[in-house]
């Protein structure tokens, strides 16, 4: 194995995983097939492929779809809500150049309404800039049809998937401000940061309390946290840690809740208000979560 054979692969590693991710919404899934399309570029002689990215990209998308057709029917038995496994950063890290591909879990969760070929075709082209003739030779589609997909995806989407990036004090205040709000008996101070309008949702996969449906507004996502809060606080069941940091771009944080579970919660922000929250809560999509507050609680 040359050095040129790993260096072409590893400097598009992140890439890579990126784009598995956005395709299966499962980070570890995602990792597993990057290692395949690693072990196909090694078989395949990286010396001869003129355009490596273009190249793993093609492999990573149809390994992606092949895996998608077991993930749809595992997501139609899924217990409740279900949201992407977290990807997680440290708040005010230096960005790389492939920063520019996350999105937002308001345009995932949209994304769960295409077909894969749909999925992979609007990712492919309007998220990763990909011409057609390239997203028709990884799709074995031709132009046309590819440009029907992407189509069909739009109308069905119907996000326009902008980042609303904070600088990263604001983003540990709102997160901070949120944490110490959804732990209070007093719903005030959680419905003065939420939009009137806003939304929760969470996901337990049936493994741990989590609500079935999204919660839709301030004052009945205060009152549901505020409820929460006084149980806890009547069975002496405090959350014990929390720590800032990004999920999929947004502010948020990880916690140690009641009884040790993990959780993970992001917050949509936009226009000073936050818009919506999504709270991951299933453990089987938070052992990175878990390393992460091990390590920060020392």
């Amino acid at each position: 194995m040359t050095n040129t054979t790993t260096t072409g692969f590893e400097a598009n590693r992140g890439y890579l995983v990126r784009l598995a991710y956005r395709m299966l919404g499962s980070l570890s899934d995602a990792e597993d097939v990057v290692q395949d399309a690693w072990l196909r570029w090694h078989a395949a002689g990286p010396d001869l492929i003129v355009q490596p990215r273009a190249w793993l990209a093609q492999v990573v998308t149809r390994l992606c779809l092949d895996l998608m057709k077991s993930a749809r029917h595992r997501r139609e038995s899924y217990v409740g809500g279900w949201l992407p496994e977290p990807l997680i950063e440290q708040i005010g890290a230096a960005e790389t150049n492939d920063d520019r591909l996350d999105l937002p879990y308001a345009l995932m969760l949209a994304l769960e309404r295409l077909s894969p070929l749909e999925r992979a075709a609007f990712l492919l082209h309007d998220i990763f800039d990909r011409p057609f003739a390239e997203v028709a030779e990884t799709l074995e589609r031709s132009e046309a049809a590819c440009r029907q997909l992407v189509s069909r995806a739009r109308r069905h989407v119907q996000e326009d998937g902008a980042r609303h990036k904070l600088p990263p004090e604001e983003a540990r205040r709102y997160a901070t401000a949120f944490f110490e709000a959804a732990h209070s008996t007093d719903p005030t101070a959680l419905r003065q940061l939420l939009a009137r309008d806003a939304i929760l949702h969470t996901d337990g996969g049936g493994k741990v309390t989590a609500t079935l449906n999204p919660i839709f507004g301030a004052d009945k996502i205060g009152r549901f946290f505020a409820g929460l809060a006084r149980k806890l606080h009547q069975a002496g069941q405090e959350a014990a840690f929390f720590q800032p940091v990004l999920i999929d771009g947004l502010p948020g944080y990880l916690s140690l809740e009641r009884g040790g579970t993990i959780q993970a919660t992001a917050l949509d922000i936009r226009d000073s208000h936050i818009v919506a929250v999504y709270v991951v809560r299933n453990p089987e999509k938070l052992g990175r979560a878990a390393k992460i507050l091990t390590r920060a609680a020392g």
